[in-house]
C-alpha cells in the first residue's frame, strides 16, 4: 500500500472498518484516483462513492463482524481516518450536502425494452425495502456518450446488452428540475431472454410489465400501478411519447395477445432483505457515478467553490514512495 499516512489511533466503534481497512480503501479508491477526480470534492466523493460500494459488498459480505453503513457515515469515517482528508472534517455537513446537489444534475440515460409484441417493457426494481419498478438507467460516466451510457446502465442491471438493437435516433428524453434523462427505445426482444443484473445489492427483481396497464398510472415521476406496485420514472416516458413512436415503428405482422399477466418475473434475488445477499447474482461490475465537469456558481452557502487542495497529498505520497 503506498500514497497514504496512517493514523492508528482514531478510536473505532465494534463493528465499523477498522483503520487498516479504512487506510486501504482510502489508498485504493480516493490517494490513487485519477488527478482530475482530486480536483473538487464533488468529483473526490465520487471516488469515496466507490469506496464505499467496494466496503459494502466485498467487506461487509465478507466479514460478518462488520456492519453495513449509509454512504454519509462512511464519508464522515473516510474524513476522520485519513490524514489527507481530515482538515477538511468540520465542513463534511456541507461537502456532502453539495455533492448530492450536484449529483441529481447528473444526466441519466438507460433503455425501454419491448417484447416483440410491442404490448410489454421491462422493469427492474431497486434493492431496498420499499424500493420502486423502473427502466434499467443510470447516471452518464465523464465525456461518455448517451448511447454508450444506456448499454452500460442495461447491461450492468439486466445482464442484456443492447448495443445490436439500439439505434440512436430512437428515443424519448424529459428533463425534471436539472437533470436531463434519455431512454432509448429498445424493441422486438424475445420474450424468453435471460435477464440477471452483474451488479450486487442494486437491482431485487425484474419483470415484464404490460404497457396497457402502466398507461393509466399518469404522468407523475412517482406512481403507482392501480392496487400495484409502485413505479419511479415510467409514466413521463409511456403516456403520450412511447405510444405515438409504437403506433408509428411497430411492424402491422406484430401479433397481439390480451392473455399477458399483469406482471412476469424473469428474474428474483433470493433471500432479498435489508443487508441480505443475493444468492443468484454475479460479480459485482460497479460504474462510476461521475458526469462532465459543471462551471462553478458564485460562492456563498454553497460550496463548490471550495477546492480540494491536492498538493499536500502529492508530497506526503512522494515522501511515502521515498521512505519506501
Amino acid at each position: 500500500m503506498s500514497g497514504i499516512l496512517r493514523s492508528s489511533s482514531y478510536p473505532m466503534k465494534h463493528g465499523y472498518p477498522p483503520q487498516e481497512l479504512l487506510d486501504d480503501l482510502c489508498s485504493r479508491f480516493v490517494l490513487n484516483g485519477p488527478p482530475e477526480d482530486l480536483k473538487s470534492f464533488e468529483r473526490l466523493l465520487f471516488l469515496v462513492e466507490q469506496a464505499h460500494w467496494f466496503y459494502e459488498d466485498n467487506s461487509v459480505e465478507n466479514n460478518p463482524s462488520l456492519k453495513s453503513i449509509s454512504l454519509r457515515e462512511f464519508t464522515s469515517l473516510m474524513f476522520s481516518s485519513c490524514i489527507q482528508l481530515r482538515p477538511y472534517i468540520a465542513h463534511i455537513d456541507d461537502i456532502y450536502k453539495d455533492f448530492n446537489s450536484y449529483k441529481v444534475r447528473v444526466p441519466v440515460c438507460g433503455a425501454i425494452i419491448l417484447d416483440e409484441s410491442y404490448q410489454r417493457c421491462l422493469l427492474v426494481k431497486g434493492w431496498k425495502a420499499g424500493a420502486s419498478w423502473s427502466f434499467p438507467r443510470g447516471k452518464k460516466a465523464k465525456d461518455e456518450e448517451d448511447h454508450i451510457c444506456a448499454i452500460r446502465e442495461v447491461l450492468e442491471e439486466t445482464g442484456f446488452s443492447v448495443s445490436i438493437l439500439l439505434k440512436t435516433d430512437d428515443h424519448i428524453e424529459v428533463t425534471f428540475g436539472e437533470q436531463r434523462m434519455r431512454l432509448y427505445i429498445i424493441a422486438g426482444v424475445k420474450e424468453d431472454t435471460i435477464f440477471a443484473p452483474q451488479t450486487k445489492k442494486e437491482i431485487s427483481e425484474i419483470s415484464w410489465f404490460r404497457l396497457d396497464e402502466l398507461y393509466t398510472t399518469g404522468t407523475d415521476q412517482t406512481s403507482r400501478v392501480s392496487g400495484g406496485p409502485k413505479l419511479y420514472m415510467v409514466g413521463p416516458f409511456l403516456i403520450r411519447p412511447l405510444k405515438t413512436w409504437i403506433s408509428s415503428h411497430q411492424p402491422p405482422s406484430t401479433h397481439k395477445s390480451h392473455t399477458f399477466p399483469k406482471a412476469t418475473s424473469v428474474w428474483k434475488a433470493k433471500n432479498n432483505t435489508t443487508g441480505g445477499t443475493a444468492t443468484t447474482e454475479s460479480q459485482p461490475i460497479r460504474s462510476v457515478s461521475e458526469t462532465v465537469q459543471l462551471p462553478d456558481t458564485s460562492p456563498g452557502n454553497s460550496f463548490r467553490s471550495f477546492r480540494f487542495d491536492t498538493s499536500s497529498i502529492l508530497r506526503a505520497m512522494d515522501a511515502s514512495f521515498s521512505a519506501a
